[in-house]
């Protein structure tokens, strides 16, 4: 386990490292106070040694690792990718080529939704972790013996992970399910957020067109606020404070004091300054300015008798395939597709279509029906 703290020890690890078909990657980082993380440590194993690479050396030049990342005859082998990545993207604007995340091929495998590493390695190896170092201050130099030892497993047992792993999707045929999972971690989009798209990460459920505009808006400038002065969003503001200005949309300073969700005497500050101008923006919008909205459903509800026979369908199908149902599908994606054939959920793209989606909205159609009998739930063709 050697600790890598030179440009040319680095560049000379990784040209070894390029010789091989893969490399396991794990990062170390702090993001408690800033919007962007900040990378601490590097750990990368090949089938022959396991280094540490410290970033944080003055004078150490990353450089030869991104050129390995964007390595594609070599697979990079993350667990739980999208923190990582999210850092390199950051640093060199590219998503690493050729990724794979046991996370990812493991949830297609049968070990349930968002497996965490140790209880990975414990079902792969039966080895169990060590994890009293998870929450220590990485930036803080000398690294301790136990760190690095942390630090380290988080890459060596990878390896054995990801090929029990590969070895398990080529017996189920199942790595059209996992590139359907890799494709959204290896989009750009999926790390960079744009200001003018923040809103839609928050879920609210608002219904009146000008309350949508304000969150919009307000969530834009919230996110800017943010990269600019690299804090946390709930540090500018939170959530539930967004969505509440959103709704009442105050103009002076004493209408924030009657707000619940901010701090007495918000509405004095430069930043209230800056969202009552928002607002007053807002306000001025003619209704044909303002967002759609989509069509009220007027049909049967999603948790009736029809919502109730695909959820007793998912349970079948995640039971004849080994995969838990929250994989598959979730209430919510069951709830839209009785809504609308052409809902925007996983549960009706890629391999969730072919395996539940196509079936789900056939019992919608009256096309197909279910019965029990010995060897389980069983669907049954329904003629006209």
């Amino acid at each position: 386990m050697e600790l890598i703290t030179s440009t040319d020890l680095l560049a000379d690890f990784c040209q070894r490292a390029a010789g091989f078909d893969y490399v396991t990657v794990d990062t170390e980082f702090l993001r408690e106070t800033t919007y962007w993380p900040k990378l601490c440590l590097l750990q990368v194993a090949t089938e022959d040694e396991a280094v540490l690479i410290d970033p944080l050396t003055d004078g150490l030049s990353l450089v030869p690792f991104f050129t390995l990342l964007t390595n594609p005859k070599v697979v990079k082998v993350f667990h739980a990718a999208r923190q990582d990545i999210e850092i390199f993207v950051k640093l060199t604007g590219k998503v690493p080529e050729n990724i794979f995340d046991t996370q990812v091929a493991a949830s297609v495998c049968g070990y349930g939704d968002s497996v965490s590493y140790d209880n990975l390695v414990r079902s792969v190896t039966g080895v169990e972790l060590d994890k009293s170092s998870r929450f220590t201050d990485w930036s803080a130099r000398p690294l301790s013996e136990k760190q690095r030892l942390y630090a380290v497993a988080d890459v060596t047992h990878l390896r054995d992970i990801y090929k029990s792993l590969v070895e398990q999707v080529d017996k189920t045929g199942r790595w059209y399910w996992v590139e359907d999972e890799l494709s959204v971690l290896r989009s750009i989009d999926t790390y960079v957020v744009q200001p003018e798209n923040a809103w839609e990460r928050l879920r609210a459920k608002l219904n009146r067109p000008r309350d949508v505009a304000a969150l919009q808006q307000l969530a834009a400038w919230r996110e800017k606020r943010a990269q600019d002065s690299d804090q946390p969003r709930s540090r500018v503001l939170k959530d539930d404070a967004l969505i509440e200005l959103a709704m009442q949309r105050p103009t002076t300073a004493e209408a924030f004091d009657k707000l619940r969700a901010v701090q007495r005497g918000y509405g004095r500050s430069s930043a209230a300054g800056e969202i009552m101008s928002i607002i007053k923006r807002v306000e001025a919008l003619t209704k044909g300015e303002l967002p759609d909205m989509p069509e009220r459903y007027r049909g049967p509800s999603p948790k009736g008798a029809v919502g109730d026979l695909v959820r007793v369908l998912l349970k079948s199908v995640s039971e004849e395939h080994g995969v838990a149902a929250r994989i598959i599908a979730t209430s919510d994606d069951i709830d839209a597709l009785v809504l609308d054939d052409d809902a925007d959920v996983p549960a009706l793209k890629g391999w969730r279509r072919k395996l539940f989606g196509e079936k789900a909205l056939a019992i919608k159609h009256g096309k197909i029906g279910l019965a029990a009998t010995r060897k389980g739930v069983i669907e049954i063709e329904i003629k006209d």
